[in-house]
């Protein structure tokens, strides 16, 4: 098993844990644009001990957004960080207006396309200054992802002045898209892009082009919001306030319920994903680490025990090459 295991964050040189938790479930229930987008009920208190029980095991990456929970889960880090700030990695995002009175999200215009990010990013990030009770982001993630790119230039401005403040340390953007990110990394101040990607699922290109600009490919999605764990039947259904209710935006999600497609693919890779006494949680993670060295997984949680298995996967490690290869036969690919 391997012990001494990291990933650095592209061109900043930040050197973090294999993997970082993703901290947008234990935002509670939130919706953005009048539609539910958290992930049902939450305990914070668990949640809180999860995210020490995450850091007791090695992880020192932790990533969340202004949208999760409206606040709230930026909230929650600071409080269980404060005291040790400078020994983990924090990144969050913006983009968005939040409104943590009433936990709503939305566009700053009613047109995405029409977006004016720049103007309110400096009143954004001292609000989630705020909530994570620091003085400085780590990194700094854009968060609306079909931002137009001209658009997306004026709020890079904005984050290099920031840069040159001190009050984040290095930047990226929250998208699949391979035009924007030519166009947005530019500068030796951003440093990683954060794409969805999973054994079934990610635009390669992308993952490609940053391997070519040493960017780190900060992974949401690794465990397929859930449905890689192996713990979802075709008629698995959610509570009304779970945002998997709504994704239809994502390849393993349909009217509310797991895709027979995904299904049918993860039962077929089963037997290499659970190979060497891993879980499918912990497979699906060492693919991810195998595709590249820029990969950043960040799986979501709830509680200590998803927290627990998630992070025996980087004892583990990656899955080797030919474990690699048969995935790929299997899956036609």
């Amino acid at each position: 098993m391997i012990t001494d295991f990291t990933r650095t964050l592209g061109r900043s040189g930040i050197e973090v844990s294999p993997m970082g938790m993703g901290c947008w479930a234990i935002g509670g229930p939130w919706k953005f644009n009048g539609v539910p987008a958290g992930w049902s009920q939450v305990d914070d208190a668990e949640s809180e001990r999860a995210i020490r029980r995450a850091f007791d095991l090695g992880v020192t990456y932790f990533d969340t957004a202004a949208n999760y929970g409206a606040g709230h889960s930026e909230r929650l880090l600071g409080n269980v960080f404060k005291d040790r700030r400078d020994q983990v990695v924090i990144s969050t995002k913006f983009g968005y207006i939040v409104d943590e009175r009433n936990k709503e999200v939305r566009h700053y215009d009613e047109a995405e396309e029409h977006s004016h990010v720049a103007e309110h990013l400096k009143q954004d990030v001292e609000a989630s200054l705020i909530r994570l009770d620091t003085d400085y982001i780590d990194v700094y993630f854009l968060h609306v992802w079909g931002l137009d790119i001209d658009l997306a230039l004026e709020a890079r401005e904005v984050l290099e002045d920031l840069v040159r403040q001190g009050k984040i340390r290095t930047y990226g953007w929250s998208t699949d898209r391979p035009d924007a990110i030519k166009a947005f990394a530019t500068s030796s101040n951003c440093s990683a892009v954060q794409q969805q990607l999973s054994v079934l699922d990610g635009n390669m290109e992308l993952l490609a082009l940053c391997e070519e600009q040493n960017l780190a490919s900060v992974n949401r999605g690794p465990l397929g919001m859930g449905l890689l764990t192996g713990k979802f039947a075709p008629d698995t259904t959610f509570a009304s306030d779970d945002v998997r209710r709504y994704a239809n935006w994502h390849p393993g999600f349909q009217d509310g319920k797991p895709t027979q497609d995904w299904l049918n693919k993860l039962a077929s890779i089963r037997e290499v994903l659970t190979s060497g006494g891993r879980t499918l949680s912990q497979g699906a993670l060492a693919w991810i680490w195998a595709k590249s060295e820029k990969t950043v997984p960040i799986p979501g949680f709830k509680n200590t025990a998803q927290v627990e298995e998630n992070c025996k996967a980087m004892q583990f490690g990656p899955l080797s090459s030919d474990q690699m290869k048969e995935i790929d036969q299997i899956l036609g690919r």
